[in-house]
């Protein structure tokens, strides 16, 4: 019989909707006086050094055991397994902010001690090779081209309706590599005023090291995010019964270059073209991202053919959802540079 997920996370349900961590034997008991209060600075820096050790592990494949980590923290801090582990997932929270990926097992959670932010921004200043571009490890797959310069920020915000945010089934690539997994089928982000606005610590962090900025420079996951869209786009035409449309697509930022306002060339089962633009990143679904003029120009002259597919989690077990135009109505545009000229 197959373990319930309280179980899996060592959980035990007492009252309905309030999970009761549970002692393993031989479990540091936890510091009574501790019970409810918030983590001081040198307990919140060695939680988040322990996360971004585990992480860089994760990332390169190495094993490690959470749980015995986890006990190692809680006979440091005094704190208990369920402090401990919730707070793991605060950082998961925060690290989706950043556009970095979070370490599997430990879902994000925003319940945040505002202190977590300090903490974070204190590691990532003694440790700047965490927001390489190299970092947690994925290869550029082709030649690079140039890029074009970004003129508005993109804040993702989503909207209903029965297009609006929507991905598409993305079956088992007909003859891609091992590399190119399936991608995991999301929603876009509730609409702004749906969600609740980030604490006044995260936006500074999110400012301070501007994920979208990053995620534009970063020629190699570019690359990878429109390598997979492009091996999901032909296994979406061959499942609809159109490998002659499939072996038509283009990969047209590589075959001619940037600058057409979108990185691939599809079609719709029906043969209508599909000017697809990627924007990719290793963060969560509302990671902002960088839009282009020449982008956005296309999208509202070619409306009923221009989409942006939005890929997140890049290394882990990549999401995908779709925003049609016009984007406003999904996204918040700002201005983010100008171009001065005589």
């Amino acid at each position: 019989m197959r373990r319930s997920s309280f179980q899996e996370a060592n959980l035990s349900p007492s009252i309905p909707g309030e999970p009761v961590w549970l002692r393993p034997q031989g479990e540091p008991v936890a510091d009574a006086s501790k019970t409810g209060t918030d983590w001081k600075d040198d307990e919140l820096d060695a939680i988040v050094a322990d996360y971004f050790s585990m992480l860089a592990l994760d990332a390169a494949g190495e094993p490690f055991v959470k749980a015995h980590r986890a006990r190692a923290l809680m006979e440091r801090t005094g704190r208990s397994h369920r402090s401990v582990e919730f707070k793991h997932m605060n950082i998961s929270a925060v690290a989706a902010e950043l556009g970095l990926p979070h370490v599997r097992g430990y879902r994000p959670m925003a319940n945040y001690q505002a202190a977590i932010f300090d903490a974070i921004d204190r590691h990532l200043d003694a440790h700047p090779e965490i927001l390489n571009d190299n970092a947690f490890s994925f290869l550029p797959v082709v030649q690079t081209w140039g890029g074009g310069s970004a003129l508005f920020r993109a804040e993702t915000e989503g909207t209903t309706g029965s297009e609006r945010g929507v991905a598409e089934s993305a079956s088992r690539f007909d003859d891609a590599g091992a590399s190119h997994l399936p991608l995991t089928l999301t929603e876009s982000p509730p609409p702004g005023p749906a969600r609740t606005p980030r604490p006044e610590g995260l936006a500074r962090l999110v400012r301070k090291y501007d994920p979208a900025a990053r995620d534009h420079r970063n020629r190699s996951l570019g690359l990878l995010g429109e390598e997979r869209v492009f091996h999901h786009e032909r296994a979406r035409l061959i499942a609809h019964d159109r490998p002659d449309l499939a072996r038509r697509i283009e990969w047209t930022s590589q075959e001619r270059g940037d600058g057409a306002g979108y990185g691939i060339r599809s079609f719709d089962p029906t043969g209508a073209e599909r000017l697809i633009e990627v924007k990719a990143t290793r963060g969560g679904r509302t990671t902002p991202f960088y839009l282009t003029r020449t982008e956005r120009e296309v999208s509202q002259e070619r409306p009923d053919h221009w989409r942006l597919y939005r890929l997140h989690d890049l290394s882990a077990a990549a999401g995908l959802f779709i925003l049609p135009p016009p984007l406003e109505a999904s996204v918040t545009l700002e201005a983010e540079a100008w171009k001065a000229h005589f």
